[in-house]
């Protein structure tokens, strides 16, 4: 267990570089924070909307809204830290305001239900979870960090109680649970640690590998994604001893590469992006048993070869789905048809950066933003309600290794 780096600090950006995650090579166990910048004392980030309940409500705010930058702080070109900045909500214009050091490697960025409290991945051969503070005046504070038990967590999620912590630990191929303090969201020791041991790995694959890990729509069951595997888990939160018990696996074909996965609004199916074969798969969801059953692979429109699709996104209205293609650098349109059953492939857009490692739409789904790794930018998207269709708008916003964009 680690309670390091309680000193949170701001500096300035830093500028665009390159990077690849699957280079984990030793870090140091810190970085100290050395400044401050005094635009980040703009930020207003304990909102208590959180990100999906601003959808549902259809809300639009106006002014600047609060976007944090996930990065790497142990490869050339990245960042310092976790990157601060405002978006127009009228333009959609990013302006950086500062970055919170003595955050190592914080790749993957979530948002608490209450909207009080930002967690961060350590992608780290010794893996950690970081939570920080976010009050209406000056940077988010960190609040201390705790051991994943597993290398290179890349992805985490809140349990929409708010009371437990998920995440996902890549190299190690486990996945791993914390306690929330309901008070001040800091994490307590973990509760939880799996290893996905079975089935045996993918053709060209050396073992497990752990993606992401979510909550079903209902809250009934937690889903974790394995590249490595092939599959796809669904297990049973114990919401009193933070215990996770599997209850069902969904098998892809075999070199698939499932990355990442999201809901239709309705709870009855799930679009799932794989890596390794270039494919998108619509799966039907069991709420009772936390059953995936996979449908056909289908194209992601980006012709032969392989494209590492990454992030996919669905409206909240349910109507269009997103694909974010790194190596075809380009964004998927798709169509929801069926009441969800079925995806339309509708075109492609140039993303106008390079390698999309992660989308993520405003909350009120007027904005796409994207984060790109290898150009070091982040471009945003004007996103059409009737058609989905996206609009690129205005010029890329510069920032170090951008691999998470997180818009408030």
């Amino acid at each position: 267990m680690t309670e390091a780096r309680t000193d949170s600090r701001t500096e300035a950006a830093g500028g665009p570089g390159i990077g690849r995650r699957r280079f984990l090579g030793s870090v140091a166990a810190g970085v100290a924070g050395v400044a401050t910048a005094a635009g980040a004392r703009e930020l207003t980030v304990g909102d208590p909307a959180p990100a999906r309940a601003g959808r549902a409500a259809g809300r639009r705010p106006h002014g600047t809204r609060p976007l944090f930058l996930g990065t790497y702080t142990s490869k050339e070109g990245g960042g310092t830290g976790i990157g601060l900045a405002r978006y127009d909500t009228t333009t959609g214009r990013i302006t950086a305001t500062g970055v919170v050091t003595g955050v190592p490697d914080p790749s993957y960025l979530a948002l608490a239900p209450s909207g009080r409290t930002l967690y961060a991945v350590d992608e780290q051969q010794e893996g950690e979870v970081t939570a920080l503070a976010l009050g209406p005046d000056g940077p988010p504070t960190v609040l201390g960090a705790r051991s994943t038990g597993g290398a290179g967590p890349c992805h985490l999620s809140v349990h929409p109680g708010g009371r437990w912590l998920l995440s996902a630990n890549y190299l190690s191929g486990s996945v791993a649970v914390h306690p929330v303090d309901r008070a001040t969201g800091a994490l307590g020791p973990r509760t939880d640690l799996v290893t996905h041991s079975a089935p045996p790995p993918g053709p060209g694959q050396d073992g497990p590998h752990a993606h992401q890990i979510i909550t079903s729509p209902d809250g009934r069951h937690v889903l974790a994604v394995d590249l490595g595997n092939d599959t796809v888990y669904s297990y049973r939160l114990d919401p009193t001893a933070g215990k996770l018990t599997q209850v069902a696996a969904a098998s892809l074909r075999p070199g698939a590469g499932p990355r990442h996965l999201t809901f239709h609004p309705t709870g009855d199916f799930a679009y799932l992006a794989n890596e390794v074969d270039n494919t998108v798969v619509v799966c039907g969801y069991d709420r009772r048993t936390g059953r995936l059953t996979p449908g056909a692979p289908q194209s992601t429109g980006t012709g032969p070869g392989t494209s590492y699709p990454a992030q996919i996104l669905v409206t909240a209205n349910g109507r269009y789905a997103f694909l974010a293609n790194r190596g075809h650098n380009s964004l998927t349109r798709y169509a929801v048809a069926a009441g969800g059953a079925r995806l339309v492939l509708l075109d492609t857009v140039p993303v106008g950066g390079d390698f999309p490692r992660h989308i993520a739409f405003s909350p009120d789904e007027r904005w796409l933003f994207a984060a790109n790794q290898k150009s070091g930018t982040v471009t945003v998207f004007s996103v059409t309600a009737r058609t989905g269709t996206l609009t690129p708008a205005g010029e890329p916003f510069a920032a170090p290794l951008p691999v998470c964009a997180l818009p408030l």
